[in-house]
């Protein structure tokens, strides 16, 4: 009985020690990952290059060092790596059907980076998602919308969906539709609009501006405006343009279309 309880002490001992090990291991290797990646930031090299590719890197050499820190750990726990081998082996369909999402979305990242639909910094539509592309990883990419809120969307779906580009091109076009009242001068109303769009701060003049009659509404004649500006300018110019071409109205005795109300009278 003794000798059982002696056997049994010295084995939680051991074992107890190996624990206390990897423990220390896990601590230290996460600071030396810390350490690590953010050296890598600061290389000339990496530095050089373009951040849509940094953020994937990034995120890439974080994952292969963890992994690294796991094998260390198992090493320490005297776990044969023969043995690990064999278990993950034999549970390799349940892993790869489990995984089967991971690697689709590392799929993704890979020919987000190889064909560049977008880049960091690129204000996009996509997956229901609407913003700023802040950072692309091995996973996942991050934007950020107009109304700061972060948004997390997975690789392989933007790689399986439709993305709207609005910085790829250097230049945009502001489509604006005014309304005026029935019975207003065309030609007065073109032409009205056309200067006000002319006189608007980061409206281009070649393309230059488009003015035209388009149609009539419900006690209304309808104008369409076309105006292109530089793509980082669009939001500024396209409310420019609608402070500018109302006030112009305004100036030029342009009339509002008639409100249409509808009564009815019961008996």
């Amino acid at each position: 009985m003794s000798e059982f309880l002696s056997k049994a002490v010295s084995l939680i001992t051991s074992a107890g020690g190996k624990i206390i090990v990897a423990i220390l291991v896990f601590i230290v290797g996460r600071i030396v990952i810390g350490a690590l990646t953010k050296g890598l930031e600061k290389l000339k090299g990496f530095t050089k290059l373009d951040k849509t590719v940094q953020g994937f890197l990034h995120s890439l050499v974080r994952i292969l060092l963890n992994v690294l820190l796991v094998i260390a750990i198992i090493q320490v726990l005297g776990i044969p790596m023969t043995s690990f081998l064999t278990v993950l082996a034999s549970a390799g369909l349940a892993i790869g059907l489990s995984l089967q999402g991971a690697l689709s979305n590392c799929a993704g990242g890979l020919m987000i980076l190889i064909f560049k639909p977008f880049k960091v910094g690129d204000y996009v539509s996509a997956s229901g998602a609407e913003g700023t592309v802040q950072e692309i990883t091995v996973f996942y990419t991050n934007i950020l919308t107009i109304d700061n809120k972060r948004i997390t969307v997975p690789n392989g779906s933007l790689m399986n969906a439709n993305v709207t580009n609005f910085s790829s091109e250097e230049l945009r076009r502001v489509d604006l539709v005014f309304k005026a009242a029935f019975g207003s001068d065309n030609n007065l109303v073109q032409g009205v609009m056309r200067k006000a769009a002319e006189e608007t701060k980061g409206v281009l003049s070649s393309p230059e501006p488009f003015a035209r009659f388009s149609g009539c509404a419900d006690n209304a004649q309808e104008y369409t405006l076309r105006a292109w500006c530089k793509s980082g300018d669009y939001w500024d110019v396209y409310f420019d343009l609608l402070g500018n071409v109302s006030a112009a109205f305004g100036k030029a005795g342009i009339a509002a279309p008639a409100t249409k109300l509808d009564v009815n009278l019961d008996k």
